[in-house]
Order: structure tokens, then C-alpha cells, then sequence
């Protein structure tokens, strides 16, 4: 059995690998972010007592947390982007609203790293659940799947994405994260 689970969020990126494309300019996208989880073992489901594994609330939680305090409206950029120099120089406090990964932060990319950022929260606080299917609607027309057989070939992104906290960057210590979660994360 599987459980899924869709949240919208809005963002905005540039690619900067080709300054020729219209997406070198910074732009938004309405994305949906779909997750499917299923129980570690079969045994997890109390068949004839409570008759699931987990509540809903509980498997989704802390990921529609995450999703809608950290993710919702973050501007997503490549570790090199010049644009980050400038808000640690004049917009400091904006910094905990970029999403930062090496390379260009494209839809693939992303979605590897929040992908990892799902299982660190799922490895945290319901360690019985795995996600099986990772999915970034970026259009109605174009959406990015992961499994987790295309975990064994992504690098590792940024040490954020392996954090159960609000993190999206590295530029601030994980100890200012801790900072702004209460006890749910």
C-alpha cells in the first residue's frame, strides 16, 4: 500500500549555464511537489485496530512544514550566482529565503535535493516510511520523477538537504535553523 501526498509552492530561479535562454532571467513557476510513501515492512499497519500504519497528519506533518515555511516563495539559485553576494551585502535577513545548490538550481536538481531533504525528515520523525516516488510539477507540461534507484547516481548537493530542519541554504549555521522551528522539526 502507498500513500501519497501533493502540496503546491511558488518559486523563482534563473539558469545562468545558458545566458542565452529566456531562463537566465529571473522567473517563477507555480510548482506542485507530489511524494508517495509506503511502510518499511507490511507489518506496519495495525489491520483490524487502528487499520493504518500512521495517521496522515502524521506522515505529512513535517513535510508540508517544511514545504510551506521554507520552500513557499524561496528564490532558488546556483551556489555561484553573483545575485547571492548581494543580499549578504544589502538584504541580509532575505537569506534564509534562498534555496542554494551547486550548479544551476533546474527542476532536476531540486527536486534531487529536496528528495534527500524528504528523507531526512521521514528518517527523523516517522524512521517506518520510505518515499518511493518524488515528483516536481514545474508546468502542467514538464515534471521531474525520482525513485530511489536515482538516488545511487546524484551527487550529494549541499549538506542542507540532508538536515530535518527548515534549511534551504548553507550560508547560515544549522544551529540558526534550529532557531526557527518549534519542537514539530
Amino acid at each position: 500500500m502507498q500513500i501519497q501526498f501533493t502540496r503546491r509552492f511558488s518559486m523563482a530561479h534563473r539558469l545562468r549555464a545558458d545566458r542565452s535562454s529566456k531562463c537566465a532571467t529571473p522567473h517563477g513557476h507555480n510548482e506542485f511537489v507530489r511524494v508517495t510513501l509506503k511502510a518499511k515492512s507490511p507489518d506496519t499497519v495495525k489491520w483490524g485496530q487502528s487499520n493504518y500504519a500512521q495517521s496522515f497528519d502524521a506522515l505529512k506533518r513535517d513535510w508540508h512544514r517544511f514545504v510551506d515555511e521554507a520552500l513557499d516563495h524561496a528564490f532558488q539559485l546556483g551556489a555561484d550566482d553573483p545575485l547571492i553576494g548581494f543580499f549578504q551585502a544589502h538584504e541580509p535577513d532575505l537569506l534564509p529565503r534562498l534555496l542554494i545548490i551547486p550548479g544551476d538550481p533546474t527542476t532536476e536538481a531540486v527536486a534531487l535535493a529536496l528528495y534527500h531533504k524528504l528523507n531526512a525528515i521521514l528518517s527523523a520523525h516517522v524512521p517506518d516510511f520510505a518515499c518511493v516516488r518524488f515528483e516536481i510539477e514545474e508546468t502542467p507540461t514538464n515534471t521531474v520523477i525520482l525513485t530511489p534507484e536515482d538516488l545511487s547516481h546524484g551527487p550529494r548537493l549541499a549538506d542542507w538537504c540532508h538536515r530535518a530542519d527548515l534549511s534551504i541554504n548553507d550560508l547560515l549555521p544549522p544551529e540558526d535553523w534550529q532557531k526557527k522551528s518549534d519542537p514539530c522539526l
